[in-house]
């Protein structure tokens, strides 16, 4: 797989044409944030947590020892096979970029997670934000009635914006089949308006010493939240809205009214919306556990793609399918597999991205990469890229450290 690397000091080290290019770039993506953010560019992270067996998804082997009972069915690109319990993703691998050479450093959900989302291993000086928090911070609207970055569904690995701050964090939902949690107002209009003024005046009456800082942004949370929950766009959270057609399209999961409420929330101007589907970490009946998980989000992912496609929003919205790893080709002895970062799957789709292309592959049995291998910040540079977002911005921490948004990324040509 060819690549363009994107690492700075290297390319200004090898030569003024390296540095000349690098300059290039990022004047290019500089110029590229205006006109996405007018055209209201967003994205969409469907979280597979607790890493999904690419045997059983993306990268089926079944004419591999390693296949157990899994089998594997033809997609619409020719020649091209996932997993048989994947029917309904099937249809649509025309719009999707499937990368089957993912690899990672991390084996442990917590570390891995954030090595996916951040590009970073933990640190406990530095909190490194998410992808959702980056997007936010770059292309989101912080003056609109919704929040930038929403997450849907329990991520048991809850990573936010860290040094970017409590404005890029996300606003989360646990279940999308009812409205968020606390926010109808309780009482009329007119006196929720003067308990906000009066909430007002004494938070300028404070004297605490040192207290600027909190005050100021515990105003600003209680301000968002009060334009959110008073903003006709809160109906873009009920899915009754929607009609009975539209929910049975999509399936009764909550995963499902959650890619259907994502939908929705993207329609209504949200720039980062993320969809978790937990219960991946099978280290037991493998086979059983993953048939009744496809059958989750085959259906609402598929139906996603289709619904953004077919209302003009698809090429504005890019759509991430990952977990933090992957598991273990060979099956344990509970029926079940292990983690396995070194070989793993995801898929991307809308956005630009190149659809209907299989990127990287590994060996008949699953354990090895052979073609096209790609790190965490060979995709997160790229998934940037395609947002319009410069990866070699710096922020700065707490600790006076510049910190970039990815190091050491390259892009990846084929996406």
């Amino acid at each position: 797989m060819t690549k363009t690397i994107l690492n700075r000091r290297q390319m200004i080290q090898r030569s003024t044409a390296g540095a000349m290019a690098v300059s290039a770039w990022q004047a290019n993506i500089a110029s590229q944030a205006a006109t996405m953010r007018a055209n209201a560019t967003s994205c969409i992270l469907l979280w597979m947590g607790g890493g999904p067996s690419h045997l059983d998804t993306w990268d089926p082997k079944p004419e591999s020892a390693n296949s157990g009972d899994a089998g594997s069915t033809q997609t619409a690109l020719a020649g091209v096979h996932i997993s048989d319990r994947l029917p309904e993703t099937a249809k649509v691998m025309q719009d999707i970029c499937l990368l089957r050479a993912m690899h990672g450093p991390e084996g442990s959900h917590p570390r891995a997670s954030y090595w996916a989302q951040t590009g970073y291993l933990p640190s406990a000086s530095i909190k490194h934000p998410t992808i959702g928090s980056h997007v936010s911070h770059h292309i989101g609207n912080l003056d609109a009635d919704l929040p930038a970055f929403i997450r849907i569904g329990g991520n048991r690995n809850r990573i936010g914006a860290g040094l970017l701050g409590v404005d890029h964090d996300p606003f989360s939902i646990t279940t999308p089949n009812q409205p968020p949690a606390n926010t109808m107002i309780q009482t009329t209009e007119s006196r929720f308006t003067r308990r906000m003024g009066l909430l007002g005046q004494l938070e300028e009456d404070s004297t605490r010493q040192n207290a600027e800082h909190w005050t100021r942004a515990n105003r600003k949370i209680y301000g968002k939240a009060a334009r959110m929950i008073t903003s006709p766009l809160m109906e873009a959270f009920n899915l009754e809205q929607e009609s009975v057609a539209s929910r049975e399209a999509y399936g009764s999961s909550d995963f499902a009214a959650g890619c259907l409420m994502a939908r929705r929330l993207i329609e209504s101007g949200v720039t980062f919306v993320e969809v978790a589907s937990n219960n991946w970490d099978t280290h037991f009946d493998n086979y059983e556990r993953t048939t009744a998980l496809c059958g989750e989000v085959d259906r609402p992912y598929a139906r996603l793609l289709t619904d953004l496609k077919e209302r003009g929003l698809l090429e504005t919205t890019l759509v991430i399918w990952m977990g933090e790893f992957g598991r273990t080709p060979r099956i344990n002895g509970r029926g079940g597999r292990d983690h396995y970062p070194r070989a793993y799957s995801l898929a991307l789709a809308g956005c630009g991205v190149s659809g209907g292309r299989v990127i990287g592959g590994t060996n008949a049995g699953g354990e090895d990469i052979v073609d096209g291998k790609t790190s965490v910040p060979d995709l997160l540079t790229t998934i940037y890229d395609k947002l319009g977002i410069d990866a070699f911005h710096e922020n700065m921490s707490s600790v006076g450290r510049p910190i970039r948004v990815v190091e050491n990324g390259a892009l990846i040509d084929e996406v």
